[in-house]
């Protein structure tokens, strides 16, 4: 797809001088383009968008294709547009499909826009940066219990393949919308069609989309695409906090894959790995990224970012990265899967800053605590339990797993977005039943109701 150009009196930067891949090297006269600059090349009627990336001397730059260099050749002239590149940004944009560029992939009209906004900018000044001090509930039990989400906060969810971090991501979309009315802008980075197509006509069926604005840089596209991806779709959660005052839940699905676009990009620029193979600039650029997410006086910006762990391992250093610009932790288990428990969190892993007696109060902090130690104790005893049997544990200890096996249980809970697929009805349980339940689990209360009617399901209380 061509851009066209916002301005038709383009200046000359200089000429193509080769083409390697996605890299292209110019060749300029005067003053060279700034990094990150929006470069335009004339091809096939329209223009095709490069990103400065490399000053390689005083006439020479690098830069990355945000499209196909097909077609591409040495001599063709390029134009500077002496800002990063922008998009168009209304309230038309909701209920879309967008790229990179905020050209639909929906097959809809073109957005009419009045304003075009870059999408690299500063964060947001300090004085005007808010900070977070409440929880907001997602009507999910394990998550409101053990690692509660905060509201204008960072919080990543971490896990391998197929354990189950898209279909949390779609929850959590489906939960803004109906529990806290808020706006959604979803970014899918490096984001299989498939998953993309699946994705929109689910949130279409459900009733979602029209409070929702989707960004998608394809796993097909350049890296430069893929990079930006999430600072585009930022972009619109910008305008929707700062405009329109919304409060807005910006969701990233999947943030290892930008670190991976950015491997990439210094790869072919020629840069010296750092750690493990990854970019020097790693740190940087996950900072650039996560700082512009934060809730000012306007409105608030809440991030969930799935983060893919490369087999597992939690000490990958693009991991350690992300993980230090976040407020609370959700860890998916591939054990947890593997029982069934969906969805996946590992308990004794998984949380959060705000889990503490001052924010979320004393008795969900008690009862949190309480659960964690409950299920810690199941978890050192499986091994006697597999070699010797629940007989040869002591009184306690087996009253202590009968009902940490319940709780495990409890903590599943059916979606509303695979409703189709399980053919089990959602739920959204309010975080005061899941007090009310978690407190009679460990006094005894559902000692005698089986491990089975704990499974899949919603509130306790009908039980009673």
């Amino acid at each position: 797809m061509m851009v066209t150009a916002q301005n038709s009196a383009l200046i000359q930067t200089g000429i193509i001088s080769d083409v390697s891949g996605p890299v292209v090297g110019i060749h300029c006269e005067g003053e060279l383009p700034a990094l990150y600059e929006a470069l335009l090349v004339p091809i096939d009627g329209g223009f095709s968008a490069l990103e400065v990336q490399h000053h390689l001397n005083p006439s020479f730059i690098r830069a990355v294709a945000l499209h196909t260099t097909s077609g591409l050749k040495r001599g063709t002239p390029v134009y500077a547009t002496g800002a990063a590149l922008s998009i168009p940004v209304s309230q038309d944009c909701l209920g879309r499909v967008l790229d990179v560029f905020g050209k639909p992939l929906d097959a809809g009209p073109p957005l009419l826009c009045d304003e075009n906004r870059p999408i690299l900018q500063k964060p947001a000044p300090i004085f005007e940066v808010k900070s977070p001090s409440a929880i907001l509930e997602t009507g999910i039990k394990a998550v409101d219990l053990l690692c509660p989400f905060v509201r204008g906060g960072k919080t990543g969810l971490f896990g391998g393949a197929g354990v189950g971090k898209t279909v949390l991501i779609m929850e959590f979309m489906r939960a803004m919308s109906s529990l806290h009315q808020g706006i959604s802008v979803f970014a899918g980075v490096g984001e299989r069609i498939r998953e993309a197509h699946e994705l929109w006509r689910e949130m279409e069926s459900s009733g979602v989309l029209e409070r929702s604005t989707l960004v998608f840089g394809q796993m097909d596209e350049s890296p430069g695409v893929r990079f930006r991806t999430g600072a585009a779709a930022l972009t619109y959660a910008e305008y929707f906090r700062d405009t329109l005052g919304k409060e807005v839940l910006l969701l990233m699905d999947n943030v290892f894959r930008f670190v991976q676009a950015g491997s990439e990009i210094s790869g072919l620029m020629g840069r010296m790995p750092a750690t493990v193979g990854y970019q020097p600039t790693l740190l940087s650029e996950v900072a650039e990224l996560e700082e512009r997410i934060a809730s000012t006086t306007a409105g608030t910006i809440t991030s969930i970012q799935a983060v893919y762990v490369p087999a597992d391992d939690m000490t990958d250093p693009a991991v350690s990265a992300i993980l230090s610009h976040l407020d609370s932790q959700v860890i998916l288990s591939r054990e947890q899967a593997g029982r069934g428990i969906y969805p996946a969190i590992d308990p004794l892993q998984s949380q959060s800053r705000l889990l503490n007696k001052k924010i979320v109060g004393e008795r969900h902090y008690r009862l949190a605590r309480s659960v964690r130690e409950a299920l810690a104790r199941y978890e050192e005893l499986q091994d006697i339990i597999a070699m010797l049997g629940m007989e040869a544990l002591a009184t306690e200890d087996r009253q202590i797993v009968h009902r940490a096996r319940r709780l495990q249980r409890y903590l599943s809970q059916p979606f509303h977005v695979v409703e189709e697929s399980s053919n089990i009805p959602g739920v959204s349980v309010p975080l005061s039943d899941v007090l009310d339940d978690c407190e009679d689990f460990l006094s005894g209360v559902y000692d005698g109701v089986s491990e089975e009617s704990c499974y899949m399901r919603g509130s306790m209380k009908e039980q009673k």
